[in-house]
């Protein structure tokens, strides 16, 4: 597989995992997950997990990747490259695994006392990308191996930090976050 072709697949192949922590943004709010719950002197999640902005966002992630399926042959083609189409499990799986990479830091991050919005390095730029690779693999092994080979998975680890901190940054300057990470 040739560099363009790895990093197109890594890019295409992590759309419905990219676009569902985006998209629970936009359409969140509502009642929390952990319904104001405690663990010890901390929340379980806080307020920025809410039920309406995790099925939003996964429901976002299971459009793209359907829509990507249609184009997946005209980009191809402009590309030079071949680019895979997702299973249905994957589609599925994919974005739900990237709201439950965040939902799960977001524990991580109140045991470990911080507050809602505080960094975490290297948590914050690839929890969602465990949770979707996790679930994708779980869900439809076979097509995960035939779409993330090592080179694959090399790039989305180095590709999603820079996105990530690019997206957050943008999102921060429209006034969509209350943080740049």
């Amino acid at each position: 597989m040739a560099v363009l072709e790895i990093v197109a697949t890594a890019f295409w192949a992590m759309v419905p995992a990219y676009v569902p922590n985006n998209a629970a943004v936009l359409f969140g709010g509502g009642p929390p997950i952990d319904g104001g719950r405690t663990w010890g002197d901390s929340r379980l999640l806080g307020d920025g997990k809410t039920w309406r902005g995790t099925i939003a966002g996964w429901g976002v992630g299971m459009l793209f990747a359907l829509v990507l399926n249609q184009l997946t042959g005209p980009a191809g083609d402009a590309l030079g490259v071949s680019l895979p189409t997702f299973s249905m499990p994957a589609l599925i799986a994919l974005p739900l695994g990237a709201m439950l990479g965040d939902i799960g830091a977001s524990f991580l991050k109140r045991r470990s006392g911080r507050e809602r919005g505080a960094p975490f390095p290297g948590l914050d730029q690839l929890d969602f990308v465990v949770g979707a690779l996790a679930l994708a693999f779980v869900a439809d092994p076979g097509w995960f191996t035939d779409t993330f080979i090592l080179p694959v998975v090399a790039v989305v680890l180095v590709l999603t930090p820079v996105l990530h901190v690019t997206t957050n940054g943008i999102a921060y300057a429209l006034g969509l976050k209350d943080e740049p990470w």
